[in-house]
């Protein structure tokens, strides 16, 4: 008898990477085997893009030529721009995402070609208009002008200075960067995998894409970081411990713990901790950090649960004045590096992604006319 299929896919091989590595029992993640706790705080974000794009961390001359690459790819096409005052009065930001990326790729010069030297190109421009993306969606429906890229200026630097409206501090925009980067791959995820069977077509990346911004705008993948503020939001500092005892006993789902692949603490949220702190303190107003070490201590004591990545990222994406329903599209800004990395493997080694399937209907039925039925 055939073994029974695995549910959700659940330690099933579906590909094989050199982008992304996981050891779950000991809690730590690599990208193209750097550990990430290498990389966070001591390489950009740039060049992390780079080293998932490219497959080598950049020296300096190559790490100006990219940058370069992502300034002129700074440039929204005349279709997206005649749209996105539409898009943003009648879709959510997800939505939105989905919708303003699949108009690029109308206005991308590659989008008729998948060979690697187009898919390179198509990489870096999708990463630098990502965040752009996302601040003209928040201007448009906010009726509030945002500044143009400052060709100057880092990801991260433009990307807070476009939501906010104001310079970032130097220190903000080394955090915020440093989370880019914690997000910027994470193996064979939901919309790795779903953007990974697209290209498997030998559909264009700007499609795969679309796939996987579609699969993370479903909250069982993205969002978590946007519950956890709102479930802040919704408790009263003064009886966490209680309301979260009460939310368990009750079966309720606490979002941002527990892990699929971690056994232990998630390598990602050891970082955003200490930068939630370091934030929560100098805004003057610690309330949501300490509320949140607080649902974290009851939540491990009951549950044996650690936080994932998600937990810490919403303090964090709070104090640094993002608006709680761009958590995910910034999501979509860090992993947009990720994604298109795996398109670019996907397709230098290609075979479609057809896996089986288990029938469980029933069998052997007679056929009967319409008026026999």
């Amino acid at each position: 008898m055939a073994d029974k299929p695995t549910k959700g896919l659940a330690d099933v091989v579906a590909a094989s990477t050199a982008l992304s590595d996981i050891d779950g029992q000991a809690g730590r993640l690599f990208y193209r085997g750097y550990d990430i706790h290498d990389l966070a705080g001591r390489t950009t974000f740039e060049e992390t893009a780079r080293l998932l794009q490219c497959g080598k961390l950049p020296n300096r001359e190559q790490l100006t030529a990219y940058g370069a690459e992502l300034v002129r790819g700074r440039t929204l096409g005349p279709l997206v721009e005649a749209n996105i005052p539409e898009i943003a009065e009648k879709q959510a930001p997800m939505e939105a995402l989905r919708t303003l990326v699949s108009l690029a790729a109308a206005d991308d010069p590659d989008k008729d070609s998948n060979s690697s030297e187009a898919n390179l190109r198509k990489a870096a421009r999708l990463t630098a208009q990502q965040p752009l993306l996302v601040a003209r969606y928040h201007g448009a429906r906010t009726g509030t002008a945002v500044p143009d890229p400052d060709p100057e200026l880092s990801i991260a630097a433009n990307f807070l200075l476009q939501i906010t409206g104001r310079p970032a501090d130097s220190r903000a925009v080394e955090l915020f960067d440093t989370c880019l980067v914690l997000h910027a791959d994470h193996t064979m995820n939901a919309s790795t995998f779903a953007a990974r069977v697209c290209a498997a077509t030998l559909s264009d990346m700007h499609s795969a894409v679309v796939a996987a911004i579609g699969t993370l705008k479903g909250p069982l993948h993205g969002g978590a970081n946007e519950q956890v503020m709102r479930t802040l939001e919704s408790l009263d500092p003064s009886g966490v411990a209680q309301a979260v005892r009460d939310k368990l006993a009750a079966g309720e789902k606490i979002m941002g713990f527990g892990h699929r692949v971690y056994k232990t603490e998630d390598p990602r949220a050891t970082h955003l901790r200490r930068m939630s702190q370091e934030l929560a303190e100098a805004s003057g107003d610690d309330t949501y950090y300490r509320m949140s070490k607080e649902m974290e201590e009851v939540v491990f004591e009951t549950k044996g649960l650690y936080p994932n990545v998600d937990f810490y990222a919403a303090t964090v994406y709070h104090y640094l004045g993002i608006p709680t329903d761009l958590f995910t599209p910034v999501f979509s800004v860090s992993r947009m590096s990720g994604w298109t990395a795996h398109v670019i493997e996907q397709h230098a080694d290609n075979r479609l992604i057809r896996p089986d399937s288990e029938y469980i209907g029933e069998r052997d039925q007679k056929w009967k006319s319409i008026d026999e039925r």
